[in-house]
């Protein structure tokens, strides 16, 4: 791990130094976060506390989470922060560094069910998924109580816990990314946890999160692993590092993951719909990137990352942001939006299978440094949060 100096010392184990590679341009100059050469802003929407999510539950354009790091979801009403938080857990929650509040999905028939879910680090540093309720009396407030543990990983280190959770936009099943387990080079077990079936770390998961019985969750049959001797069936896609915020195309299905690199390089992966990447292997940790990192090793069948950029330059790791379908930004429609936590630089890329020239990238001239995480609404706006002056912003046309 590298410590990249007293702001970035809590996301330091995302990073690794980006550096653009194939065709992005590293002239760009910083620029107010405002303001924008290309027909393109950041408007405010608040400040707040660590934000790391921008969450919008599905059929609701009214209201709209952040979750901050420190175990509280703020809500936003139509436009107007609400006093009380939608759901406090902080004093269940290990924080910060790369431990805290890292995920919230609401499932998609949130409208009537009122069930959502986080994912979290606790007390002991070990992952968390749990299961809450809205309230029944008031749709601003959560049910604290009504908390049910659907699925927990024991962490042995506390940085690379992944934490994002996206339900499928067609199978409707809960999408879960887990990192490596941390430390550097994914140093647990023979050939690290990335490319070993039998652990859920290094991976993306599916499952059905509701209770079935007594199973707290189920796993569906149509996942690649199920059946296999030794494998653990709740794996969709493996050979991860540290997944750092993928999304579903919206239009297409596709799944797009940043997965934050070693000291090298950090990548975009991508797997077109229909089957979103099933049993893809990434690669981690024989290939960092397209680096072979581990001479000797061999990820079977690995599946080489769509673009990446290398460590240079002050850049130092990945966040994956969302295919862009916002109808007021024409200029940008099915690209997608990625960008770099320390720098900020900001790029969209026409997604294209094959050699990594196939996908074309090109820098935005707004920047967000501290850049932890991307959001997107029910219109298609993306929302983009930044740790180093804690506020979250809306990408708007000038």
């Amino acid at each position: 791990m590298r410590i990249l100096g007293p702001v970035l010392i809590a996301f330091a184990a995302f990073a690794g130094l980006l550096a653009l590679s194939l065709g992005l341009s590293s002239t760009s100059k910083a620029k107010d976060a405002s303001r924008s050469s290309t027909g393109l802003k950041l408007s405010l929407i608040g400040g707040f506390n660590m934000p790391l999510g921008v969450v919008q539950p599905p059929s609701d354009s009214s209201r709209l989470f952040i979750v901050q790091q420190r175990g509280q979801v703020v809500l936003f009403l139509n436009g107007r922060r609400q006093s009380q938080p939608f759901l406090d857990i902080s004093a269940k929650v290990s924080c910060c560094g790369e431990q805290g509040l890292l995920g919230l999905a609401f499932a998609p028939d949130y409208a009537s069910s009122g069930l959502f879910y986080v994912d979290y680090t606790d007390r002991s540093g070990n992952v968390k998924i749990v299961e809450y309720r809205r309230s029944t009396t008031n749709p601003n407030l959560a049910n604290a109580a009504t908390a049910r543990l659907v699925l927990s990983q024991t962490e042995p280190q506390s940085n690379h816990n992944g934490g994002h959770l996206v339900f499928g936009p067609r199978d409707r099943m809960l999408y879960i990314g887990l990192g490596d387990g941390g430390s550097g080079n994914d140093p647990h077990g023979l050939l690290g946890n990335g490319q070993n079936l039998s652990t859920l770390l290094g991976k993306i998961l599916r499952i059905d999160p509701r209770r079935k019985g007594s199973k707290p969750y189920t796993v569906p049959a149509s996942n690649p692993f199920v059946g296999l001797a030794g494998a653990r069936s709740e794996i969709w896609a493996y050979g991860l590092r540290n997944p750092w915020r993928f999304s579903f195309d919206s239009a297409t299905g596709g799944l797009v993951i940043g997965d934050v690199g070693q000291d090298a390089i950090e990548e975009i992966d991508w797997a077109p719909g229909p089957g979103y990447g099933r049993g893809v292997n990434y690669g981690w940790r024989p290939w960092e990137g397209t680096r072979a990192n581990y001479p000797g090793e061999t990820a079977a069948g690995a599946v080489m990352p769509v673009a990446q950029f290398t460590h240079a330059s002050g850049r130092c790791s990945v966040t994956g942001g969302y295919v862009l379908h916002d109808r007021r930004i024409p200029s940008l429609e099915g690209k997608y939006i990625y960008g770099d936590f320390c720098t900020g630089t900001l790029w969209t890329a026409s997604l294209r299978e094959g050699s990594l020239a196939a996908t074309v990238s090109a820098p935005l001239a707004i920047k967000l440094a501290g850049l932890t995480t991307f959001g997107e609404d029910q219109a298609g706006r993306i929302y983009l949060a930044s740790l180093f002056n804690n506020n979250v912003y809306r990408l708007d046309p000038r």
